[in-house]
């Protein structure tokens, strides 16, 4: 197996990769512990960490040991001893080998630390993709898709760069501050309680800086996942906006946003800057002291002159060690917001949550609505006010009513996206919340007014979820979807490239090919939105051609905006005032010269 391959694997030596559910548990149980939480997603790496921790001592140990050799070096110069070439050469003999092991200690130090983090970036990734798949339509609704890929490519990155501070600086500065206050220790108590000193000044800074400095991060991602946001629904609308020459109005919007990050930029770098130019002004003024002290020691006789270098190094190292913790407090800061910022993904509890509930199978396609409300969240009134309904399987029922009435509510509820306030909806008589999902929508195909296609092939928009298909299957579905001239017409036939939302396709290409996709899927229940509403004549009537021969035997409900497209539906059902205002075939409900009757006369 490929050092790639490993990182992603699900076992390795360290341990077994934190799965979705331990994942989700340590955000839960940390939850506002944000520096507990990015230790905990670490489990099952750990074994990794250790040796990288070991293996960072070894690596760094010339560091450590240079003030002592330094020292005694100075000291056998001061006061020789028998042999001093001899003790001068061990001294040096020392430190050469403590260097040149570093270049292998320190490969080692990285391949375990890079391992992790890396296997840890892409299981958070990972997560937050499946967490994403799970969360009910309403969320994605109602959260924008820039703040999404914002939480799920900046915050991790910030993650990762937190992890790798923290097993390349953080790890650094603690060893170097516990090495250094050993060896004073073991030298010098008087000397060790002067170094001490250094570390009330540390947590005043730090403390006088810490509202500041979290506020201030807050603040900026906020803004960063704005102009995520914005700067994701300016490139959807460019053919918009220069189609109405409106260039310089959305880039003066971006602008605006592209200045509101620079101010909360600035104002977070001026907050980090001051907090690292106070610490180290504080440290240097230790540091001079430091040195006056011991210096005033070695003249009393209490230590030896060489030892005046070596605690002033030490002190240099604590010195530099304290402030390099200040300094990265904004970087860490950073990173502990973007943890909290993941969990907001991966602790939402707006999930369909169906896992446990028994698969429905086979679904014949009868479906009831039974005392039906549904109100939307910031709505007055419900969109669904008790409503009843049954469609037997196979019958075609066409939707239609005015904007708003509620017809693609009913539709989505059928699909699972929506859940009754009250009522039920039963599928061959059962509550659709008494089974799997999944496994009921799997016997479903959707057409929607807007195709949406993904960057790929003809063929694998077509068999998108039903890559299994035969090719005389696949042949047959694209002459009932009307699509074998637009395939023949095309440079690579089925294997030629869609471009991003299938911009390179007519719009009524691009609803044939969604047409040919349902086809695949052989669907129990077919739902049609709107699916001829945005077309020309000539390629609505292509596309109704397709339709009635999907809709052959097969549960059929049809969201219909032109109602002359609706004229071989079994029964309409006229949607309103948050119910059912008719319901019949189009020759009964034209006869009664009622709601649907006044509708259809509008478009005549």
């Amino acid at each position: 197996m490929s050092d790639k391959d490993d990182i992603f694997s699900k076992k390795n030596k360290a341990g077994e990769t934190m799965d979705y559910e331990k994942l989700q548990e340590s955000f839960r149980r940390n939850k506002n512990h944000s520096l507990k939480t990015l230790l905990a997603i670490y489990k099952g790496q750990y074994g990794r960490l250790v040796l990288s921790v070991i293996f960072f001592a070894v690596k760094n140990s010339p560091v450590w040991v240079l003030p002592i050799v330094i020292a005694n070096i100075i000291n056998i110069a001061a006061e020789p001893p028998a042999d001093p070439l001899r003790e001068i050469i061990i001294n040096v003999l020392i430190m050469v080998v403590l260097a040149a092991q570093n270049v292998l200690t320190n490969y080692f130090h990285t391949y375990f630390y890079s391992k992790a983090i890396r296997e840890v970036e892409c299981t958070l990734r990972s997560s937050m993709v499946r967490k994403l798949q799970q969360l009910s339509i309403t969320f994605h609704n109602e959260m924008e898709s820039g703040r999404l890929q914002s939480k799920i490519m900046r915050d991790v990155e910030q993650v990762e760069s937190l992890s790798s501070q923290i097993f390349i600086s953080v790890l650094s500065i603690v060893m170097n501050i516990i090495v250094a206050f050993g060896v004073v220790l073991s030298s010098s108590m008087t000397v060790f309680l002067f170094f001490l000193g250094t570390i009330p000044v540390a947590v005043l800074i730090r403390t006088a800086f810490r509202k500041k400095i979290n506020l201030s991060n807050k603040l900026f991602r906020h803004e960063m996942e704005e102009t995520s946001v914005k700067v994701m629904e300016m490139v959807e609308l460019i053919p918009v906006t220069r189609a109405h020459a409106l260039e310089d109005v959305e880039t003066e919007k971006i602008d605006n946003q592209l200045k509101n990050v620079a101010n909360e930029g600035f104002r977070l770098d001026m907050i980090q800057s001051y907090f690292g130019s106070v610490s180290w002004a504080a440290f240097q003024i230790f540091q001079v002291v430091c040195l006056g002290f011991t210096g005033y020691l070695a003249v009393k006789g209490t230590i030896p002159p060489g030892d005046v270098v070596m605690y002033q190094t030490y002190f240099g190292t604590i010195v530099n060690s304290v402030s390099g913790i200040i300094t990265l407090l904004p970087t860490i800061s950073k990173g502990l917001e973007s943890v909290n910022s993941i969990g907001d993904i991966l602790l939402c509890t707006d999930v369909e949550d169906s896992g446990s509930k028994k698969n429905i199978g086979t679904v014949k396609g009868n479906i009831e609505f039974r005392d039906v409300t549904y109100k939307y969240k910031d709505a007055d009134e419900p969109v669904i006010n008790h409503l009843d309904l049954k469609i037997k399987a196979g019958e075609t029922v066409a939707f239609v009513g005015a904007s708003g009435a509620g017809k693609t509510t009913l539709i989505n509820m059928v699909i699972g996206f929506l859940r009754a306030d009250s009522g039920e909806i039963l599928i061959d008589g059962k509550p659709i919340s008494s089974f799997n999902i999944q496994s009921y929508r799997r016997n479903i195909s959707v057409v929607p007014q807007t195709p949406i296609l993904f960057t790929g092939t003809i063929r694998e928009n077509i068999t998108y979820g039903s890559e299994d298909i035969s090719e005389q299957f696949l042949n047959e579905v694209i002459e009932a979807a009307n699509l074998k001239d637009v395939i023949e017409s095309m440079p690579n036939g089925l294997d030629t490239m869609i471009s991003e939302h299938g911009a390179n396709l007519s719009g009524g290409q691009r609803q044939r090919v969604s047409i040919a996709r349902a086809f695949v899927r052989d669907p129990s229940i077919l739902i049609l939105d709107e699916a001829t509403s945005a077309l020309d004549t000539i390629s609505e009537k292509k596309i109704q051609d397709s339709i009635d021969r999907l809709v052959k035997d097969r549960t059929t409900l049809i969201v219909a905006h032109r109602l002359s497209t609706i004229r071989n539906a079994d029964k309409i059902a006229v949607i309103g005032e948050g119910g059912l205002k008719e319901f019949g075939t189009y020759d009964e409900l034209m006869a009664k010269k009622g709601d649907f009757y006044k509708l259809r006369s509008l478009q005549s």
